[in-house]
């Protein structure tokens, strides 16, 4: 992500993308149900968009990254209402700073699908959650929205548009478009099937409890029937508890 950080900063900038200020983020904020005090880790934290949201309702904001250049963004743009460290979302427990079961949340904001193995970075977040804390999952919908792998069509004769789907089930690294700069940069996203999104939260001791499916804001029949993102969350339980 360094190589694209300049790039990527110029398109979410301080306050993310109109995808990011108009669904993403909102829907984060609703499955967080935040209380005042409460310490939220952003995993894959990029520029800290989440930053001044989680400051206003009062939470205490702490972003890891793997890439410097965007934790440098970060610090510039959010410096003053949160703190930022260097640090593998699959290996958390390496990270200078971040110490087990000490957050009350933590979110993978639009991250989760660049971030690979899923089952090292669950249970790394596991580890970082507090006994009661909860996991929020915001990301692109797995099940519609495959890069490369889906894409709209017209039936002429039934003037309808609908969504095509070439692949689902198998799981597939997808190096995306390469992006602008002087170093230009290529990053993965990684689709896999939304059952295993379900399947690691439980074997990582998250228990999930909410799934959300948003539309997107465009004022089109298609697009409010086939969800953009899907939002996730999960607790994290004592052993021998039961649901909360």
């Amino acid at each position: 992500w360094d190589a694209v950080a300049a790039w990527y900063d110029g398109w979410v900038g301080a306050d993310g993308s109109e995808h990011h200020r108009r669904l993403a983020i909102p829907e984060v904020l609703r499955l967080l149900e935040l209380r005042a005090g409460e310490r939220v880790l952003d995993i894959g934290c990029g520029q800290g968009v989440l930053a001044p949201h989680i400051a206003q309702a009062g939470g205490n904001y702490t972003g890891v990254d793997v890439s410097p250049r965007l934790l440098d963004l970060a610090r510039k743009h959010h410096g003053g209402i949160g703190r930022f460290y260097a640090g593998d979302a699959c290996r958390l427990y390496k990270t200078p700073g971040i110490e087990a079961a000490s957050f009350d949340a933590v979110v993978f904001l639009l991250s989760l699908q660049d971030i690979n193995p899923l089952d090292q970075a669950l249970q790394s977040a596991s580890w970082a959650l507090k006994p009661g804390g909860r996991a929020v999952l915001l990301m692109t919908h797995p099940c519609f929205r495959i890069p490369r792998q889906s894409g709209w069509g017209y039936d002429e004769k039934r003037k309808l548009t609908f969504r095509r789907l070439d692949r689902y089930l198998t799981p597939l690294p997808i190096p995306m478009k390469t992006y602008p700069g002087k170093e230009g940069g290529v990053t993965i996203s990684h689709h896999r099937p939304i059952g295993m999104y379900v399947n690691a939260l439980a074997e990582s001791g998250l228990l999930l409890d909410r799934m959300n499916e948003i539309a997107s804001y465009k004022d089109d029949p298609a697009e409010q029937e086939f969800p953009l993102f899907v939002g996730l969350r999960a607790w994290k339980l004592d052993r021998g508890e039961t649901h909360p």
